[in-house]
């Protein structure tokens, strides 16, 4: 099936991407917030979505409810050069298996960032040791769905051996879209003083808590930020980005210090909305470059074909 006809109207609306990145002269995007899911669990995730969920607790339609296939051609479309396949593990005993899964799809879907994941088990320290050998350049934890504290015990080795690989994880750390016991700055700072040469990437930009996590940024040579779903009027009705972070906000972007994220394909709005929520900001054009392509081929050690 073709992607237009699947849903032609959010093909329409995201024609302006490609024009976008042109405009800027790039060679394209680098999405590091992107999910790819083995069909049982994609499935789950999308009815725990169309269910507004306690952890989601809005109104939350999908909207590239896609085949993987579709979805591929889709950021192919749009000119996403490099994407991650992230998957999150949300309970003992299950994190490998989605290792195997997602680690196979980058090994056949040119331009997917072979991407891994974790929970604390005992286990953790050799499958994740096993998954770096394997290639894997990009980790995901999700503290608020897993229900765990980034400074549990069993996690202690892991964060070790990502720091010592200088392999980034990608946490969702921050309260939105639901605060839970182990989310906000606090825990993720913990953390942090524990392994401060973690390469951690801030999913969300740490929504709500923009300053903090900013603080920490700019603290931790090794942290960044992804932009997933931040400065689109879907999330700021959590909290908006504060207009007197915009400053820092720049600096800590033209640094190398923000990434593109857009959580691809669970949005409910078109992914152009990302890219228009970027610009609205006024940083400039080499604020937009560093983010949606340069910080991430630095990083990632990224061709532009």
């Amino acid at each position: 099936m073709s992607v237009d006809a699947v849903d032609p109207g959010i093909v329409a609306a995201d024609a302006a991407v490609p024009r976008f990145w042109q405009g800027l002269g790039l060679p394209g995007l680098a999405d590091v917030h992107v999910h790819f899911l083995p069909p049982r669990l994609r499935r789950r995730v999308w009815e725990y979505f169309a269910a507004a969920g306690p952890l989601v607790g809005v109104e939350w339609p999908i909207r590239y409810r896609w085949s993987d296939e579709d979805r591929v051609v889709h950021l192919r479309r749009l000119g996403v050069r490099a994407f991650s396949a992230l998957a999150y593990a949300h309970r003992p005993g299950m994190a490998e298996q989605l290792n195997r899964w997602t680690l196979d799809f980058a090994r056949a879907t040119d331009g997917c960032l072979p991407s891994a994941t974790f929970f604390p088990e005992p286990e953790a320290p050799r499958y994740v040791a096993e998954a770096i050998d394997e290639g894997a350049r990009v980790f995901k934890v999700h503290l608020q769905v897993g229900a765990f504290a980034p400074t549990d015990p069993a996690l202690d080795q892991v964060w070790g051996l990502l720091a010592e690989a200088d392999v980034p994880v990608v946490v969702h750390a921050g309260h939105a879209p639901v605060g839970t016991a182990h989310t906000g700055p606090e825990p993720f700072a913990a953390l942090l003083a524990r392994h401060p040469r973690l390469p951690a990437i801030v999913a969300h930009m740490g929504a709500p808590d923009y300053p903090a996590f900013l603080d920490l940024t700019e603290r931790y040579a090794r942290v960044r930020l992804d932009t997933t779903m931040a400065f689109t009027a879907f999330f700021d009705q959590f909290v908006p980005f504060p207009g007197d972070e915009l400053p820092r906000l720049r600096e800590l972007g033209l640094a190398g210090k923000v990434l593109l994220g857009s959580d691809f394909p669970n949005i409910p709005y078109p992914y152009a909305e990302q890219l228009a929520g970027l610009a609205r900001l006024d940083l400039g054009d080499d604020w937009l470059r560093a983010v949606c392509w340069q910080s991430a081929a630095t990083l990632f050690t990224l061709t532009p074909t």
